[in-house]
């Protein structure tokens, strides 16, 4: 198979990633819940992802790196903390529904700062625009998830402290791809999953917290017991119930992978990766190739479409040829209707570490079988 889905899931992690997770299942129990050396091992483990996530997105206290099931569980807990009926809420015109249904959910006045697909100019223009309006919150996809599209995150974050607005992150595509550094961006949260560009297991996702948060979920945190309120300090006070800590120690040893590898060496990779592909594209007859100029706003993700072809129908048939890629809307609408392919959707290609020339060469020659057909 040639997997070209990692936006999704990195299916493709370091051995050690499984290694890990496997020993965790059969020799740790859970942090936090007990003084006997399986706990012990347990909360040794939890903290050294913690310390090692810390690290790669440069958070002064690894006690404000928290544990949640995924990055939409993260975005819940800090739009919840900040945002309110009636709160007016900035985005960006490429929100996932991640950020735009719990905002939805609480009734928020939604304000979106549309702006044109890889021209990071006008998308700080449009946020410019909102935040003189005046604003409760602003949250931000660093990536988009349909087109790559790096968003200028630095820039949108500095007019965020100028005017003294809380600012949450989405780095579910960024993180592990491109540099996410969360003590210069002074955001209230960054939220991202542990399964896609971190190479860690399904299930797992690291909040950063830059301010306190509400609570969404109460419960046993093997600290403070006999109070009936959750504890005021973090992460104790994000991470009721048992941990994932097979996930967790997975996680780690991801995180790892991306450390020793380095941000830059992954994203020089998957650049290159992406401008293969695109070049091979136009080659074929018929293709839409959603791209940037500047390969400096384009991430691993390559969005397209085919003249004449259901886009759900030839992904499809391109798995049917052993090629993983996906079709659709990929959960963010907003960001099709900001880039005038909301009726039809795209074909998304996503790569990663893992993948290499030859696979996309492969693909481009099925892609060109296939549309030759009609």
């Amino acid at each position: 198979m040639i997997y070209l889905d990692s936006a999704a899931t990195t299916m493709q992690k370091p051995a050690a990633v499984a290694t890990a997770s496997a020993w965790a299942i059969s020799h740790l129990a859970s942090p936090g819940r007990g003084g006997h050396w399986p706990a012990m091992a347990a909360a040794e483990k939890a903290f050294a992802c913690r310390e090692e996530a810390a690290r790669l997105f440069h958070v002064k206290d690894p006690e404000r790196v928290v544990f949640t099931f995924n990055a939409t569980h993260g975005l819940n807990i800090a739009i919840k903390t900040v945002a309110g009926p009636g709160s007016r809420v900035v985005i960006s015109g490429y929100e996932h529904n991640a950020v735009t249904r719990p905002l939805h959910a609480l009734k928020a006045d939604i304000r979106v700062a549309r702006g044109p697909l890889f021209d990071q100019k006008g998308v700080l223009e449009a946020f410019r625009r909102e935040l003189n309006r005046g604003a409760d919150l602003v949250v931000c996809t660093h990536v988009s998830n349909v087109f790559g599209f790096v968003l200028p995150i630095e820039d949108v974050a500095a007019l965020c402290r100028v005017r003294n607005v809380p600012l949450i992150i989405d780095a579910s595509q960024s993180a592990g791809c491109v540099p996410v550094d969360f003590t210069g961006l002074g955001a209230a949260f960054i939220a991202m999953p542990g399964h896609k560009g971190l190479y860690g297991p399904q299930g797992t996702g690291l909040l950063l917290c830059g301010v306190d948060p509400t609570p969404v979920l109460e419960g046993g945190t093997g600290s403070e017991s006999r109070k009936q309120s959750m504890p005021d300090f973090l992460p104790d006070r994000l991470e009721a119930g048992t941990h994932n800590i097979a996930g967790i120690a997975g996680l780690l040893e991801g995180l790892r992978f991306v450390n020793n590898l380095g941000v830059e060496n992954i994203a020089a990779q998957e650049g290159m990766l992406i401008h293969h592909m695109k070049k091979g594209m136009f080659s074929i007859p018929g293709m839409n190739v959603f791209c940037a100029g500047d390969s400096s706003v384009q991430t691993g993700v390559l969005s397209f479409c085919a003249e004449g072809r259901d886009c759900e129908e030839l992904g499809e048939a391109l798995g049917g040829r052993g090629v993983a890629l996906r079709a659709g809307l990929h959960c963010a609408p907003l960001a099709h209707e900001t880039a005038g392919t909301l009726e039809t959707g795209t074909l998304r290609a996503s790569v990663s570490a893992f993948n290499n020339v030859r696979e996309v060469d492969q693909f481009l020659r099925i892609l060109g079988e296939l549309t030759a057909k009609g």
